[in-house]
């Protein structure tokens, strides 16, 4: 959308439930309202998003090597793209939901490696889960990868996935070090945790305090370039740095304004480089999200009725323009008027 908005003041409050409220509603994905779930099973199935996979469908990969002695490799563990889409289907059935890819190249950016200037493929992926929301996100990967768009792909959609909860206990590991072999290919795997596997998870078992501390220096959401998990290629920095560029592409599409109060309300700092707490990494990216859908809406109906009901809207909340709208909460009341004008 174009950026007919810039946001950030003090007093804006951006809650958490506030990032729901730009989700597509029911009527807008075709869904009968029959078939809507309730606050209930709303909660039941996002807990089964959050279960860990089974053990069986986790792969591991070498991320780090050390230097110098007898090989050896820090491990993370994966999953592939069908085990999502398993999980998906098996909770909402394939008509349940829907995801939408978007491909764009970005201008060269220069490869730590070798120091190469190579451009990059970018996928923007929205995934829908009828009836509860929508959540989209980003993948990349360098575009003299043969797989660099399927890399890219799963990428985005696995970061969608965890925006839901689906697979995100995997950033909660921060990697094992085990013995490699002469193809530098793991001689054993680690034996996941209880908390990591569903059965422990029912039970109530989470990580503990120091894994959850080694967490905090982490990103939440991302992988390696070729999509196949979590740290699964890429060091944890390349991750982090990978998130809050995301985070900082928001600015464009919601306006200075809403952009800064978000940061300081969700993770009261100026800078998403500030951001240390991965969690808080994922919530701030998620209400910027919401921003965006909301913004959206709100171009939509401006269509159908045009500027004079949004003047009138704007000046029943003491605004003088769309620019000063700095929480989601007032953008969220702005858009509901706005289409039920459009209704009239």
């Amino acid at each position: 959308m174009s950026p007919t908005n810039g946001h950030a003041n003090d007093g804006a409050n951006g809650s958490t439930n506030a990032v729901q409220q730009f989700a597509p509603p029911a009527g807008d994905t075709n869904v009968p309202a029959v078939l809507t779930p309730n606050a209930a099973k709303i909660k039941e199935l996002i807990a089964n998003l959050e279960l860990p996979f089974h053990p069986s469908v986790i792969e591991w990969r070498v991320t780090n090597t050390s230097k110098g002695g007898s090989p050896r490799g820090q491990v993370m563990p994966y999953a592939d793209q069908r085990a999502y889409t398993d999980r998906l289907n098996a909770l909402f059935t394939p008509a349940g939901w829907t995801r939408r890819y978007t491909i764009h190249t970005s201008a060269n950016f220069e490869r730590s490696k070798d120091q190469k200037i190579v451009a990059k493929v970018l996928v923007a992926c929205e995934l829908t889960i009828f009836g509860i929301g929508s959540h989209s996100a980003t993948g990349e990967e360098f575009a003299d990868d043969e797989n660099a768009g399927t890399s890219a792909e799963a990428q985005a959609f696995k970061r969608a996935c965890a925006c839901f909860g689906l697979g995100r206990y995997l950033y909660y590991f921060t990697g094992t070090w085990v013995d490699l072999d002469e193809r530098k290919r793991p001689r054993s795997i680690p034996k996941l945790d209880g908390w990591a596997t569903p059965e422990g998870w029912r039970q109530g078992l989470r990580p503990n305090a120091d894994v959850a501390a080694r967490l905090s220096e982490r990103t939440t959401v991302g992988n390696n370039g070729n999509g196949d998990g979590p740290d699964s290629g890429k060091g944890a920095s390349d991750q982090g740095a990978s998130l809050v560029r995301e985070i900082e592409q928001m600015e464009r599409s919601v306006g200075k304004r809403m952009y800064r109060a978000l940061l300081k309300t969700v993770a009261r700092v100026w800078n998403p480089k500030d951001i240390q707490d991965p969690a808080t990494q994922q919530k701030v990216l998620a209400h910027m999200q919401a921003a965006e859908r909301g913004f959206r809406r709100l171009d939509a109906a401006l269509d159908r009725v045009g500027p004079g009901p949004l003047t009138q809207i704007l000046h029943s909340l003491k605004l003088q323009s769309i620019d000063q709208v700095d929480s989601l909460q007032a953008l969220h009341q702005i858009v509901l008027a706005l289409e039920a004008s459009a209704q009239k």
